[in-house]
């Protein structure tokens, strides 16, 4: 009987301190969120990357072109989202909009505000703070980036995500003429080269006919062929008449002595004009040509590449221009009238039933803890 009047009077004291420190906490929870947290106003705005770029061999389907147009800009917009995010657009804003001071604003409560010991706050603390604040989120089913900003005041907050739409069409607009730049400068400076070596073939060529005096090698090869048979043509001739003429003449007969003196006269330019067209040595004229072959084929082979480039370099450009990429704004910031965070009941509601949780669960340690020692 003893030990249970204890038992009893103990029980009572030992519950106090929790539920103490449960009111205490419950009390604390909704004075803070329901007096001392500060206003945080919340400006939005919704923007789509669109590509000029359009699909010849695809039918004008609406519901297939808007779905080609998520799913293709969906790199883009994830691109866009990183550069929103990132610390040099958390720099460009803080030098414009001064951030760290209205974030770190001492009249605000001490839980959302940034805040820090002496020395100021850090670039990686400042950044984390920032991306509580800023949201930039790709709806997969819209296919649109959703912009939120948070401010202590709706003007910062307006600021903010106008500030963020700005740079970020600024920022899609310069990567995409970059882009676009570095392509058809690439190809303007090898046309630069391809027509340098076109020229200096061709004057290659042209030094090469000077120095021959010769136009055409090719055809004046063919002339002297043509002429070469006609000699061979009027030798068969002559050879046939001069037969004909021993059948009934004497070898020493003028007729036949004239007639082997002009086959001789033949048959010696037929030597001297095949001596010019090819020989074992010597400048012969089917050397000329096969040297003038191969720097005619060379000026012709830079041209045709001179002709190509010109062409890759036209369709280089109007494929820059075709592909370039606009940042297109569906909703635009939005100056909020209202206070969307904190949400002071949820929280409030959410705190309680926290603060009670944990209670319960120490509690219920502390039972256990009893039970062992009885």
């Amino acid at each position: 009987m003893k030990l249970k009047h204890k038992s009893g009077l103990l029980g009572p004291i030992t519950k106090r301190p929790v539920l103490a420190a449960a009111a205490v906490g419950m009390l604390l929870s909704v004075l803070y969120w329901g007096f001392y947290a500060s206003d945080r106003y919340i400006s939005e705005a919704h923007v789509i990357i669109q590509s000029t770029q359009i699909d010849n061999g695809q039918g004008f389907d609406l519901g297939s072109l808007l779905g080609s147009a998520n799913a293709g800009n969906q790199p883009d917009q994830l691109l866009l989202r990183d550069y929103l995010l990132s610390l040099d657009m958390l720099k460009k804003l803080d030098a414009r909009l001064h951030l760290r001071e209205h974030y770190g604003d001492p009249r605000h409560d001490l839980l959302s505000r940034l805040w820090s010991w002496r020395g100021g706050v850090s670039v990686e603390k400042f950044h984390a703070h920032y991306l509580d604040r800023v949201s930039v989120e790709y709806d997969d089913y819209a296919g649109v980036l959703v912009i939120k900003s948070q401010g202590y005041d709706p003007q910062t907050a307006h600021a903010i995500t106008s500030a963020l739409v700005s740079d970020g069409e600024q920022f899609m607009d310069a990567l995409a003429h970059s882009l676009a730049q570095d392509q058809v400068d690439f190809l303007a400076k090898q046309i630069g080269d391809i027509n340098q070596t076109t020229m200096v073939a061709r004057q290659a060529l042209l030094a090469y006919q000077n120095r021959h005096g010769l136009v055409s090698p090719q055809g004046t090869t063919e002339n002297l062929a043509a002429i070469v048979n006609g000699m061979e043509s009027r030798l068969s001739d002559l050879q046939a008449s001069r037969a004909a003429m021993l059948g009934y003449l004497m070898p020493t007969s003028a007729n036949v002595v004239e007639a082997n003196l002009q086959i001789a006269a033949l048959e010696k330019q037929i030597a001297s004009e095949k001596a010019r067209l090819a020989a074992p040595q010597g400048p012969t004229l089917n050397r000329t040509v096969e040297e003038y072959q191969r720097l005619e084929m060379e000026a012709g082979f830079a041209q045709d590449l001179y002709k190509t480039a010109l062409t890759a370099l036209e369709k280089g450009r109007f494929e820059a221009a075709r592909t370039l990429k606009k940042m297109s704004i569906l909703q635009a910031p939005t100056l909020p009238e209202y206070p969307l965070e904190p949400r002071r009941l949820y929280n409030s509601v959410v705190s309680i039933l926290v603060v009670l949780l944990a209670a319960g669960i120490v509690h219920l340690l502390a039972a256990i803890i009893r039970d062992h020692k009885d």
